[in-house]
């Protein structure tokens, strides 16, 4: 195994991760993205397939208009038909109008294809290979080759693989791309394998892995490992069936692990992996290695009592380099720790030896026992812990409310309507609205009852609502957690709420919501 020098970034989530499954950009996401990956120092970027739908084409269009600083753009598409020349081949002559300084062009390396696929003879395969790098060269293109299924052909037909690496390389290709397409090969075989590639053609050899047996990232490791150059990959591991490698894994691996810089700011990728999620309507996974909101979070107290004293010991790199922070969780595992780490976080000094501390472990303790799950409700324990240390100003204090369902006289539609009575600054207010439920008809009138006074609060908005039952062995009389996700601009919080009564759960976080920003807007 080799140490590669260089290492060059190929992004193909435009055109590989959208073949995932639910995963589709607009015209103007592409573009979006596009900048982003270019601000954040990615080399190659995929755009798409021209030939393939009229949105790539428009793109193309677009993305001659970028500054992508040292980024390239790449078209890519498939090599030429068989029978024709690739200078008579119409997507051939797409991936030229692109108009691209980089071309990616995907052939057939195994047998199995090309018997049972393309059903065209050995030589004619390729022809096929050689004629079209040949000819997008002739147009100064730089032109990556990727060899389809290469992993499968060479343990099926070492000598065949090979034959089409070398009918590529004599095209004057820049780059032979290792494709593990079926994701089904072990690391130690993509080095075994990628290191022949490499002392045949030393300096061009690039990996290109799917995720199907979870390896990969670690393919694509054990690939540079072995001289690969390039790793292609998708931003979040967006990609047909499983994935492909996932970027936001092998870059800080790249980085940090094998110390081969590839990135110029690498503080960034959790942004732009949010980034990325956000536009494909994605939710980020919050176990994601490295940019995960998990990643750096911590919730047994002998292990908070740990990082308390060295980050080092449950954390295997700082959380700034990939732009996380650590996370202290605090549940019925916690331990004193964890509360004064939490309470470090909202600016409040306190000592282990403080009652306070120990008052509000047992407070947490016993509302964990009834239900209540704070890891996804950081702005209901920070309301917990300001109220056990007396340090909490209700915005508002309740008088009462209720609910009422009025079914329409088809019996097709139903309204309801809240009222909600609320005592605020020492004023008594009654306000009533109506929403689609009842938890949309309570926030509504609520929010209509502070408005006057607080017109803030109607630029909050209710980003997400998850009900759980607690114990469904109770049946209809279970109790229930509700968690609400609020946001302002760019800020989010969660709150949580449980009782035998949805509604009143429900009830219960929001009113979390708008006493947290509260305190927030007027500390």
């Amino acid at each position: 195994m080799k140490k590669a020098g260089k290492v060059s970034l190929y992004d193909t989530t435009l055109r590989d991760g959208t073949q995932g499954e639910g995963i589709s950009f607009s015209l103007l996401d592409k573009v979006r993205i596009t900048e982003k990956l270019a601000g954040f120092g990615m080399d190659y970027i995929e755009g798409g397939w021209p030939g393939s739908n009229p949105k790539d084409l428009a793109f193309f269009a677009e993305a001659r208009k970028l500054d992508l600083g040292e980024a390239k753009l790449a078209a890519f598409g498939s090599t030429r038909r068989a029978g024709i020349p690739a200078s008579d081949d119409p997507q051939i002559a797409q991936l030229l109008e692109a108009e691209t300084p980089v071309v990616t062009i995907f052939g057939k390396s195994w047998k199995l294809q090309v018997d049972k696929v393309l059903g065209v003879p050995h030589a004619e395969n390729l022809a096929m290979i050689s004629d079209s790098v040949s000819f997008l060269k002739s147009h100064g293109r730089e032109v990556f080759y990727d060899a389809e299924h290469f992993f499968d052909g060479y343990k099926d037909d070492a000598e065949f693989a090979m034959a089409t690496l070398a009918a590529a390389a004599e095209g004057g290709a820049d780059m032979l791309v290792l494709c593990d397409t079926n994701g089904g090969t072990m690391p130690d075989e993509i080095a075994s394998i990628t290191e022949v590639v490499e002392a045949r053609f030393p300096g061009k050899v690039g990996t290109h892995t799917h995720n199907d047996c979870g390896l990969g990232v670690a393919n694509a490791l054990a690939a540079v490992r072995a001289g690969a150059v390039q790793v292609q990959g998708t931003m979040n591991g967006y990609g047909e069936r499983t994935g492909n490698c996932n970027l936001t894994s092998v870059i800080p691996c790249l980085q940090l692990k094998m110390d081969i810089p590839v990135v110029k700011d690498l503080a960034l990728l959790r942004e732009v992996s949010l980034f990325v999620d956000e536009l494909a309507n994605c939710q980020p996974d919050p176990r994601a290695p490295f940019v995960g909101v998990t990643a750096f979070a911590h919730k047994g107290g002998m292990h908070v009592n740990a990082v308390a004293k060295t980050a080092a010991a449950y954390e295997h790199i700082s959380p700034s380099a990939v732009g996380n922070r650590q996370n202290i969780l605090v549940s019925e595992l916690s331990g004193r720790s964890n509360i004064l780490l939490k309470a470090q976080e909202l600016g409040l000094t306190l000592s282990k030896e403080d009652p306070a501390v120990l008052r509000v472990l047992e407070k947490i303790k016993s509302l964990e026992s009834e239900g209540f799950e704070f890891e996804a409700a950081d702005a209901s324990l920070e309301l917990l812990i300001r109220k056990e240390l007396g340090l909490h100003r209700p915005l508002f204090e309740i008088s009462g409310y209720d609910c009422i369902f009025r079914r329409g006289s088809s019996g097709s539609s139903t309204t309801c309507e809240a009222c909600v009575t609320l005592i605020h600054e020492g004023v008594p207010t009654e306000t009533s609205a109506e929403g689609d439920g009842p938890v949309n008809a309570l926030d509504a009138a609520l929010r209509e009852a502070l408005r006057k006074v607080h017109p803030w609060i109607s630029t909050i908005s209710l980003s997400d609502y998850k009900v759980r039952i607690v114990d469904g062995g109770r049946g209809t009389a279970a109790r229930t957690r509700v968690h609400i996700l609020s946001s302002e601009g760019s800020d989010s919080w969660g709150t949580v709420g449980v009782s035998d009564n949805i509604i009143e759960a429900s009830w219960m976080a929001l009113v979390d919501s708008l006493e947290y920003r509260a305190s927030k807007r007027c500390a």
